[in-house]
């Protein structure tokens, strides 16, 4: 039998390892400040409902990048291609750190158009969730690409192949 345990805060490092079990995609979610662009990695994104069109995310409460997607309401869920964990990881490190290949939306959201599905967002609706917040937007673009997604478990990126 595997380990089993209490979710308390001592078991905080073996919860998220619970967590880490799930494969998830892998995302990018930029929005635009006073000062310039912002981007987050985040494996947090969900589809919610097709009529009207909804996704959600989940930021940390702690994250200093936070403020800039509350300021914002309008925002760009980039789902990344299996090469892509270059940019998952620079995201993930530093929310500035944009270089060549992006352009600004007709809503002036950062948009990177080589990742494999972008949808461009408006915020919906924001709850309160524990050490984080659930973001609820509703998608008015999508733009699709041809790839594979990037994967995340167990603490590492991966690909995705479907059986031949």
């Amino acid at each position: 039998m595997g380990q089993s345990f209490l979710p308390t805060k001592e078991n905080q490092r073996a919860l998220r390892d619970a967590f880490g079990c799930f494969a998830t995609g892998v995302t990018v979610i930029t929005t635009s400040t006073d000062t310039g662009p912002i981007g987050i990695t985040a494996n947090s994104f969900s589809s919610v409902s097709l009529d009207p069109p909804l996704i959600s995310w989940c930021p940390a409460k702690e994250s200093d990048r936070l403020s800039a997607f509350e300021a914002n309401s309008d925002f760009a869920i980039h789902i990344l291609r299996e090469d892509q964990g270059e940019m998952a990881t620079a995201f993930a490190e530093n929310g500035d750190c944009f270089g060549d290949g992006w352009r600004r939306s007709q809503n002036g959201v950062p948009i990177y158009d080589d990742c494999l599905c972008v949808l461009e967002c408006q915020r919906e609706a924001q709850f309160d969730a524990g050490d984080h917040l659930i973001m609820l937007g509703r998608v008015h673009r999508v733009h699709m690409h041809q790839g594979q997604p990037l994967v995340f478990c167990h603490g590492k990126f991966g690909g995705f192949s479907t059986p031949s």
